[in-house]
């Protein structure tokens, strides 16, 4: 399985903020739509940024509530790890991994077309596994 195929199941739609939006906004869209981060995009296509909460969390230790009235474009991740459409789930796992990371926007012919997360990777892996024992069952049974 790719990350087509996730997308293609999920959807792809994709919440993005502008530069210039507050952490406080961001942080009410997070807490609103039970999600754990926002791509950052001035156009819905190109990919500028990514604030999760993590990076909310970290900024917040560092200089305390004023934070909220800070521009996203403050607090969020600049050097974005990126995935594409081909990509296998296994590469995801070994990204997120790696990198530690919860989500990974998904990058096709230089424009964001979905986003990947932690979630949609072991739900994914999961109805693979389901699939595999499902078939080893399937053919014990008929011997």
């Amino acid at each position: 399985m790719n990350v087509a195929s996730i997308l293609a199941a999920k959807g792809n739609s994709v919440l993005t903020a502008p530069p210039t939006a507050t952490v406080a906004d961001i942080v009410a869209t997070l807490q609103e739509r039970n999600i754990g981060s926002i791509v950052i995009s001035d156009d819905g296509a190109r990919v500028l940024g990514i604030v999760s909460e993590r990076d909310i969390v970290r900024d917040l230790a560092l200089h305390g509530s004023s934070v909220l009235t800070r521009h996203v474009s403050d607090v969020m991740t600049r050097n974005v790890v990126t995935c594409s459409v081909g990509d296998s789930v296994n590469d995801l796992m070994s990204t997120m991994t790696a990198k530690r990371i919860r989500h990974l926007p998904v990058i096709d012919r230089g424009r964001l077309c979905g986003v990947i997360s932690i979630g949609d990777v072991v739900k994914c892996r999961l109805e693979e596994v389901e699939s595999e024992a499902n078939a080893m069952r399937q053919y014990i049974a008929t011997g």
